[in-house]
Order: structure tokens, then C-alpha cells, then sequence
């Protein structure tokens, strides 16, 4: 085998494309906050905080930092066919714990639902945002501010206090 061949082998061995996260980024209306977490620990909290709420959490990716609910009813907490996910009483969870500073992760969540149907369009262009005041957005922020609460955005950087002009000490020939 050439050094060449060997070297693109172990190139393409060690990189690992491989995610299961999808290749959406979240919508910028979602909630974000930063966690003291590793990202898999932040993705294992709001998995464990979704299921105390009664929210279904179909997909847990813990190495990946993601989380994905199947579509379900606002009210009752039951899965929905995609064919009926349609209106603000069908809602589904997506979420993304990334690394930020060493030992935090910043958790972003998107509670979506969708208007319409536009077999047109793919389906990420139909979801939207459910608005503030919705049940499932408030349990969703309610969730988030608890893991806030209790493992906090990190402290603001230590502010260094300004340096000292070096002392002007007179020259004795003066």
C-alpha cells in the first residue's frame, strides 16, 4: 500500500461525519440559555425535565447533544401521525445542547407546530414557532428556567482591575 493510500485511510478513518442531529439549525426565535453541563449531562437533564412534564421525547441523542419529541397533541401529550400535525394543538420539541466554554453548554430549544400543509415545500419550511403564551411553550421555558436555576448560566468573566501606570520615580540629577 502507498504512503498515499495509507494516509487517506487514516484521514478517513479518524473523521467521523456521522450525527444524528439533523442538518436544520434552530429556528431564532427558540430558547437558548447556558448550562455549567457537559453536553451530554445538559441533553440528559432537559430529557429527564421533558418526561416530568409529561412531554414525549421520542429521540434522546446524548453523544450527539439532541433531543426530538414525535408530534403530539398540546393537551393530552399523545403522539400524531405527521399526516394529521397540522394547527397550534399539534406541537413537536426539538432541541440542541452545544458546547460553549470549557464545562458549559448552551441548550436551545424550538417548540414548532405548522399552519399548513404545502406538500410543495419541505416540511421544515411549515413549521414555526408556537407563540409564548402557548401551554407547551410555557412547560418548555418553565423547564429551562429550573435547569437555570439550578445549574446556572456561568459567572461573568473575572474583570481584572486596570493596570497601575508604573511609578515615576524622580531622577536624582534634577
Amino acid at each position: 500500500m502507498s504512503v498515499r493510500r495509507t494516509l487517506t485511510f487514516v484521514l478517513a478513518a479518524a473523521c467521523q461525519p456521522a450525527t444524528t442531529r439533523p442538518t436544520v439549525a434552530p429556528l431564532p426565535e427558540a430558547l437558548a440559555s447556558e448550562l455549567r453541563l457537559s453536553v451530554p449531562e445538559a441533553t440528559r437533564r432537559f430529557a429527564e425535565s421533558l418526561k416530568a412534564d409529561s412531554i414525549p421525547a421520542g429521540k434522546v441523542r446524548l453523544r450527539d447533544g439532541y433531543i426530538e419529541t414525535p408530534w403530539f397533541e398540546s393537551r393530552t401529550g399523545r403522539p400524531v401521525s405527521g399526516a394529521r400535525a397540522l394547527g397550534s394543538g399539534t406541537v413537536k420539541i426539538r432541541a440542541w445542547a452545544d458546547p460553549t466554554r470549557p464545562g458549559s453548554t448552551q441548550l436551545t430549544v424550538e417548540t414548532l407546530y405548522r399552519p399548513a400543509a404545502d406538500p410543495s415545500l419541505p416540511e421544515r419550511e411549515l413549521e414555526r414557532q408556537v407563540p409564548r403564551d402557548h401551554p407547551v411553550a410555557r412547560k418548555i421555558e418553565a423547564a429551562l428556567g429550573r435547569l437555570v436555576e439550578r445549574y446556572g448560566t456561568p459567572p461573568p468573566p473575572i474583570q481584572q482591575p486596570p493596570a497601575q501606570p508604573p511609578a515615576v520615580i524622580p531622577d536624582e540629577n534634577d
